[in-house]
């Protein structure tokens, strides 16, 4: 009977064996009941494991977080110098105007040294001086105001964000500590107006 059944199949050829390639799962069963699963589970703000490769980043970036606040998570998570580490070889095309949009719409004051250290990184990346030509107008834009955004926030905490002294604070430590702050503040304006010339932000 089994004979019958099966009058009607060829024998494979080699050509048959070799050619095509294998798309069809030998157990149709359990991936059946494997599929459901996939697609109902969400992915968790943090990801299992932060990306070590390019690869590996581009696949979460792309994939797993949908939102630019998820984004932007990962990237303070990474750190600049992970970020350097991982594209040092190469920043993929598109990459850095979703970085700078993504850091402009969420910055905030307490993220603004990692943010500038993510900057520092990217900057000293291959190709990075073609990345910054490659910018579409609206990612230029974004620069601009991210960068805009880092020096507002600069000048308002060495203004008004300091903690005050305490009242019986002596003078000369007053003044040195003031001497400190304006040092600081002059370091990091100059970090930013050099990053300001390599993202060719005016």
């Amino acid at each position: 009977r089994n004979i019958v059944l099966a009058s009607h199949l060829k024998p494979l050829e080699k050509k048959d064996k070799m050619g095509k390639r294998r798309n069809v799962l030998w157990n149709p069963c359990a991936a059946h009941a494997k599929a459901p699963q996939a697609s109902d589970v969400e992915i968790p703000q943090e990801l299992d494991q932060l990306p070590r490769t390019s690869a590996e980043f581009y696949r979460d970036w792309r994939r797993c977080l949908k939102s630019r606040k998820e984004k932007y998570q990962l990237l303070l998570e990474l750190g600049g110098k992970a970020l350097g580490g991982i594209f040092q070889a190469d920043l993929g095309f598109g990459l850095l105007g979703e970085f700078l949009t993504v850091l402009a719409e969420n910055v905030c004051h307490e993220d603004r040294d990692a943010i500038l250290q993510i900057l520092q990184s990217l900057s000293g990346t291959k190709r990075f001086g073609l990345n910054v030509d490659l910018l579409s107008e609206p990612e230029k834009e974004s620069s601009r105001d991210l960068f805009r955004k880092l020096r507002s926030m600069s000048r308002d905490y060495w203004t008004t964000g300091q903690p005050s002294s305490p009242a019986g604070c002596e003078a000369e430590r007053e003044a040195h500590a003031m001497d400190s702050s304006l040092q600081k503040e002059a370091e990091e304006e100059r970090i930013v107006v050099e990053l300001m010339k390599c993202y060719q932000v005016n």
